[in-house]
């Protein structure tokens, strides 16, 4: 119900201004209020792009480990987050959003089932508290998990928000220690 609140009130406000810009323009451009209108309407791409990058995640170098292949998986989950993220603001249905965080989810766990498998055949003397961190996020995702099953539109947001921060806090810190071990085993 909210994202369709969101997306009506969206409409909305698009819908009014054009109005309101298509209104400016009808005397030409040699009025003030053309000028204003031309303005407002050039301002509105940027204004959406701002508020939809702070929604949506880019892979960025500093992000690397330096490892092919869990770079590769770093990147898709980072696309696996947009789709959640799609799927929490627009009206997508819900097919699509519990497929999304499906997909999400199930990806983190194997994500993590390689890395730790990397760590424990390389002997990474961090490889336990690495493993915590992981089963803690893994056990948190689980009561959200209930939790969304019980009031969907009132989990999943909160739930994308912290599988959002928890992957690039831990992708851009706690990854980045083993890079030098992995490395130095010839992991790719």
């Amino acid at each position: 119900m909210r994202k369709s609140l969101q997306t009506l009130g969206l409409s909305v406000f698009i819908v009014i201004a054009l109005i309101i810009i298509g209104i400016g323009l009808l005397p030409g451009m040699n009025t003030w209020i053309s000028v204003v209108a031309a303005a407002i309407l050039l301002t509105i791409p940027f204004i959406n792009k701002r508020i939809t990058s702070k929604r949506f995640v880019a892979w960025k170098e500093d992000l690397s480990v330096g490892i092919d292949s869990i770079d590769d998986d770093h990147k898709k989950l980072l696309t696996l987050i947009n789709n959640l993220e799609t799927a929490v603001h627009y009206p997508t249905g819900e097919a699509f959003e519990r497929q999304a965080l499906q997909e999400l989810v199930d990806y983190t766990k194997y994500h993590f089932e390689r890395e730790e498998k990397m760590m424990r055949e390389t002997g990474y003397t961090d490889y336990e508290p690495h493993k915590q961190q992981h089963d803690a996020m893994i056990a948190k995702v689980g009561g959200f998990m209930e939790a969304y099953e019980k009031d969907r539109e009132g989990t999943v947001e909160e739930l994308a928000e912290f599988l959002k921060d928890w992957l690039l806090k831990h992708i851009a810190g706690t990854d980045q220690k083993y890079t030098g071990h992995l490395q130095s085993h010839n992991i790719q």
